[in-house]
């Protein structure tokens, strides 16, 4: 048989465990997997020593096209994730103008993503104040999940975002219940981090540990329950963001537990960065919920080793390096967002897996599995024949330190910059074409598709 492309000798990632085999790819897809495969092919890949995995699928990126593209567009944002392994994301509804919050700013965000994408993508739609009426058509639009704060955000700018009150969280979950859709939360108590800040910034307390000490754990928890428990009410299925207390993810387990339809993320930036690097480092590691100290780091640690973690993500959320300066030296004024998704899987899989023994399998559940099953794209997530051959390699035995000319967002900023990472992404694949190579960079033009999902109450609990 002719295959347009054979991947062979690696070691493939399966859900099981992991394998020695041979994958044979036709038009995009996978369709043969064999420990050696005797077939023809128009090109041959190989992968000896490393590891073959489904490409990651980050559910948690910003990218500001249209209306703040100087922040991040979609060319230069996803040549970035391809960089990185990521093969697959999903946009949220925010940091673009105008935010994703009805059928028109979806129609403008898709129109504009037309021809710069270099991976597949989908999009998610907000849910604010005043577009409780919009939700029905953003769905039929084939939103694969909904998104809302319950921390404060946004601007004075018309059709930016914005953050709910408890009546639009409520309301909202009732309507989403009944259209089928998954709600994903920023929780954290609006009232107790804008009062610490006010509080903060009235005593001349502006370092990086004062940002930290104005978003307490507490605020991440009582905001998790409070949605918990009006998703209970409601039935609305919910998935919480950027999760970064181990106290929230046992409050979150703990509704699994009984019952609910409930799944959290969390970020490499929590596991990866302490409170006490983040004041040596500077505003490029600021983000909200805030780092965590060494102490809580290591809880969240445990509970990622436990399984009690369903993803990772990035939560790429880029702006121009002016917006990373205070001239007060104000942490409180900067932007808070880490850049960071070019090194999602190469970092997360050092850390987790070599050096921590994660399985392979279980890592993989987390950047690819659990977020096809949960944003339901069907055809992703898992070397398995049929499935799009979205394909990445990693070379577990190939170190490298993490440099800013080598980074391809708009604006070269990361925490992670001098960072040795000893592991590395030699070849991202999406649907058979490879549009990354360590040592050619990005290849090609762009080939991404968007995803969509139109069908109503289609898809089991999670």
């Amino acid at each position: 048989m002719m295959y347009d492309l054979i991947i062979k000798g690696g070691n493939v990632v399966f859900i099981e465990g992991v394998k020695k085999a041979d994958i044979g790819i036709t038009d995009g897809k996978i369709a043969a997997i064999a420990e050696v495969l005797e077939a023809d092919s128009l090109q041959t890949i190989d992968a000896e020593g490393q590891y073959v995995m489904p490409g990651m699928i980050d559910t948690h990126v910003h990218i500001c096209e249209p209306g703040r593209t100087v922040w991040e567009g979609f060319e230069t944002g996803t040549k970035a994730l391809a960089a990185g392994g990521t093969t697959s994301y999903v946009d949220m509804p925010l940091n673009a103008l105008p935010a994703t919050i009805n059928r028109n700013s979806l129609l403008l965000k898709k129109e504009t993503a037309i021809g710069k994408n270099y991976i597949d993508y989908a999009f998610y739609g907000g849910l604010i104040p005043s577009n409780l009426d919009k939700l029905t058509e953003l769905s039929e639009e084939g939103v694969v999940a909904f998104k809302c704060f319950m921390s404060s955000c946004g601007s004075d700018i018309p059709e930016d975002f914005t953050n709910v009150d408890d009546y639009t969280l409520y309301m909202g979950m009732k309507k989403l219940a009944e259209l089928g859709h998954m709600l994903s939360i920023h929780a954290e108590n609006a009232i107790v981090t804008d009062r610490m800040a006010e509080e903060m910034i009235k005593n001349g307390k502006l370092t990086a540990a004062d940002y930290v000490a104005s978003r307490p754990i507490i605020a991440e928890v009582d905001a998790v329950k409070r949605a918990l428990y009006f998703a209970e009410k409601t039935g609305c299925k919910l998935h919480f963001v950027h999760i970064s207390s181990a106290e929230a993810v046992e409050v979150i387990e703990q509704a699994k537990q009984e019952g609910q339809d409930v799944t959290l993320e969390s970020c490499p930036h929590y596991f990866t960065i302490t409170t006490e690097e983040f004041e040596k480092i500077g505003p490029v590691a600021k983000c909200s919920p805030p780092l965590r100290d060494k102490e809580e780091q290591e809880k969240l640690w445990q509970k990622l080793i436990e399984g009690k973690l369903d993803m990772l993500t990035s939560d790429h959320s880029p702006c121009p390096p002016e917006m990373k300066k205070s001239a007060s030296n104000n942490m409180f004024e900067v932007w808070g967002g880490v850049t960071g998704c070019q090194n999602n899987v190469d970092l997360m899989f050092d850390e987790a897996v070599l050096k921590r023994n994660v399985s392979v399998a279980d890592f993989v559940r987390m950047i690819s599995y659990n977020p096809s099953k949960r944003f339901h794209l069907s055809a992703k997530g898992e070397i398995a024949i049929s499935k799009d051959a979205d394909i990445i390699l990693l070379d577990p035995n190939q170190s490298y330190v993490v440099k800013k000319e080598d980074l391809y967002y708009r604006h070269q900023h990361s925490p992670y910059i001098g960072r040795k990472i000893n592991c590395r992404v030699t070849k991202t694949l999406v649907r058979g074409n490879v549009v990354f190579d360590v040592n050619q960079g990005i290849v090609g033009d762009p080939i991404g598709k968007l995803v969509t999902y139109k069908q109503k109450l289609e898809c089991a609990a999670f």
